[in-house]
């Protein structure tokens, strides 16, 4: 694979096969266009099937006929499901959790911070980059897999939690104010007096626990980059599948669920500070409920950690029963990924697996592992990679518009939920999905990776933990001609949980225009005609313009939306969960008074344009039907080409959307 040729693959584990079938299935990848498999990362066991006894011939074999297909290879470390053998050398590999320890048999069920299995984790990874990392088809590695920290409570995490406390803080005293120790007797008068952490009640605590582990789950993927890095090319990366929370909307097994928004179990904002090439595992609904928001939202995250291109190294090609995609609609996911800035997707996995955890979560190729449906759209789109691909690869987004998001206002929302059933990512959500749907496209931020002069409208779903630091940086952007969006639950606590007893919203109030000491359950109360759920703050305006007042007998006297000039900007504050439609109107008004609405602003949701510049500096629009109607559409640009057919198109032409179809227009 060349650098300007998109990837185009598939995990690939012949290892799960019941019978041998590897030529025939490079065959078969090879016309599909597939030209990048990633091997590996799931089978030490078959690598390492006793202790310091290697067996590599499955690699060798894939290499070689990879080599004879020019494909190429990605390698992952296998670290992420040990081997039986290592469970039973060292129980104490075992994660502790907050449920106990953990028995052998699952995936991502040990402790990262064990010493014996950081030993034989890397002497594996050592064997397999010293093996494989001169081999001309392998170009780069991918370290672990979906990395989190396990919800690791082991002695050792606690023991290395308590000696950063000690250097964060210095004294027990400081500790004890930060926390509201004293509350229920909890504080300590010396370091040895330190409890368990499973027991705590106190919300802040936890939840510096939670960054501690994050923290390890990060240092745990550098340490793994640090080893590949003495072994790897020059031009080989280093990667990593982030992931993202898994949102259940059924029973309570894997299978059921599907990507969703912040990832609790480690920062990608940390660990992406190690790879050369951020990688991303994307799962969505298809079929019916089929809408491009999850692909657009972790490719929107996953592309602002280094705002550059990343590689898709899963997603679902067929998967469960309703992930079946109905005709047209793998083609349009995958350019669906690419119009986020991915230079490539590899779906998981190739084959189907005939036995174990995974049977259902099909792959390419059905059980019967001959050509299907699925297999025959992927023909298609690898023939129109190979031909339209260098006008697709590295494009260049130039958002305006940032969404900030925070592990620390997560972690803070499961101590003090908003409401049982909102959570914070559905807040997240809620104000990106609009974004998405009024076509307004917005790079999703982690808070300390911001750098507020990139943009010009910021928005903040639920910043519970603010730091002052950050509060005066997003008042800083307002007064200098920023438009600020922030909705309710936000800049209510610091950077360790810890209630700010002042004015809410904490200093931000006069930027705002408004302040309020009240809120609550919205009971009857509606807002421009429509119904609220969950919460509502009652705001007092002290300059600011009302947007909309509470609709209700007691609140009606309360705003609930405001606007506030500040310096050269504005701030907007919505204090409630309304209705998308509500949200919407708001957020037209604050990304048009920012100037961040353009031409695809006339569309709106199932079609969806997403933009960039290629590499030949040419502006390039995706405009995507996410719906069964064919449609039509104006071309809302002075002259542009249609990549995928050749055809010429002027402002104020139609063009005729397919049921799940796409145009991809070039600017002439």
């Amino acid at each position: 694979m060349s650098k300007d040729q998109l990837m185009f693959g598939a995990a690939y584990y012949p290892e799960y096969m019941p019978c041998e079938r590897m030529e025939k299935d490079f065959q078969m990848m090879k016309k599909a266009g597939i030209n990048t498999i990633r091997v590996a990362e799931s089978t030490w066991s078959t690598l390492e099937p006793r202790d310091g006894e290697f067996d590599f011939s499955f690699i060798d074999r894939i290499l070689d006929e990879a080599k004879k297909a020019e494909m190429s290879v990605i390698v992952g470390t296998p670290t992420y499901a040990i081997p039986s053998w290592l469970a039973k050398k060292d129980p104490d590999i075992m994660v502790v959790n907050r449920n106990g320890r953990e028995k052998y048999g699952r995936r991502q069920i040990f402790d990262l911070l064990n010493p014996t299995f950081r030993r034989h984790a890397e002497r594996v990874i050592r064997e397999l980059a010293a093996h494989t990392a001169a081999n001309s088809q392998v170009i780069g590695f991918q370290i672990d897999n979906e990395t989190k920290h396990y919800d690791n409570r082991g002695p050792e995490i606690q023991r290395r939690f308590k000696e950063y406390l000690k250097e964060k803080f210095g004294t027990t005293e400081r500790l004890n104010q930060t926390f509201c120790l004293a509350y229920w007797s909890n504080s300590v008068a010396d370091w040895d007096q330190f409890p368990d952490i499973g027991g705590c009640i106190n919300g802040g605590l936890a939840c510096e626990f939670e960054k501690f582990q994050r923290k390890t789950a990060a240092e745990y993927l550098w340490w793994q980059a640090d080893i590949i890095r003495e072994y790897k090319r020059d031009d080989q990366f280093i990667t990593h599948n982030l992931d993202f929370e898994w949102k259940k909307f059924g029973a309570d097994i894997a299978q059921d669920g599907y990507s969703y928004g912040v990832q609790p179990g480690i920062n990608h904002y940390e660990a992406a500070k190690c790879l050369t090439k951020t990688g991303v595992d994307i799962y969505h609904h298809t079929q019916d409920l089929l809408t491009g928001a999850e692909i657009a939202y972790g490719g929107d995250s996953v592309r602002s950690l280094k705002y550059d291109n990343y590689l898709v190294l899963e997603c679902q090609a067929q998967a469960f029963k309703y992930w079946t995609p109905y005709p047209g609609q793998l083609r349009l996911q995958a350019y669906s990924h690419l119009a986020s800035g991915a230079d490539g997707v590899s779906y998981w996995n190739w084959h189907s697996i005939h036995n174990s955890f995974e049977t259902y979560w099909k792959g390419l190729l059905s059980h019967d592992l001959e050509e299907n449906p699925a297999y025959e759209e992927a023909c298609v789109i690898g023939k129109e990679w190979k031909e339209i691909g260098s006008r697709l690869i590295h494009l260049k987004k130039e958002n305006r518009t940032a969404l900030l998001t925070d592990n620390n206002s997560m972690a803070a929302f499961q101590w003090f939920p908003i409401d049982r059933d909102l959570s914070y990512n559905d807040v997240v959500r809620w104000m990106y999905d609009s974004l998405y749907e009024m076509n307004i496209e917005c790079d999703v931020v982690d808070v300390n990776g911001l750098d507020a002069d990139r943009y010009d409208m910021i928005v903040t779903p639920a910043l519970y933990c603010a730091s002052e630091e950050l509060i005066k940086k997003l008042e800083a952007f307002v007064e200098r001609g920023g438009v600020l969006v922030s909705s309710f639950k936000s800049f209510v606590a610091d950077e360790y949980s810890t209630v700010y007893h002042d004015r809410q919203p904490h200093l931000l109030h006069r930027c705002f225009g408004m302040s309020y000491n009240q809120f609550t359950e919205p009971g009857k109360a509606k807002v421009l005609g429509a119904p609220l759920k969950y919460f509502a703050e009652l705001l007092k305006p002290e300059g600011a313009e009302s947007l909309a007042d509470y609709e209700h007998k007691y609140w009606g006297k309360y705003a609930a939306i405001t606007r506030n000039s500040c310096g050269s900007g504005a701030a907007y504050y919505i204090g409630c969960y309304t209705e998308k439609k509500v949200l919407k109107m708001i957020l037209k008004q604050a990304a048009e008074e920012a100037g961040v609405c353009g031409p695809a602003a006339e569309y709106e949701w199932p079609v969806t344009v997403r933009e960039g510049i290629n590499q030949y500096g040419r502006r390039v629009h995706y405009v995507m039907n996410y719906s069964e109607d064919e449609r039509s559409v104006n071309c809302v640009w002075k002259e542009v080409k249609d990549l995928l057919t050749g055809e010429i198109f002027r402002q104020g032409d139609k063009a005729e959307l397919k049921d799940w179809g796409l145009r991809i227009f070039e600017e002439i």
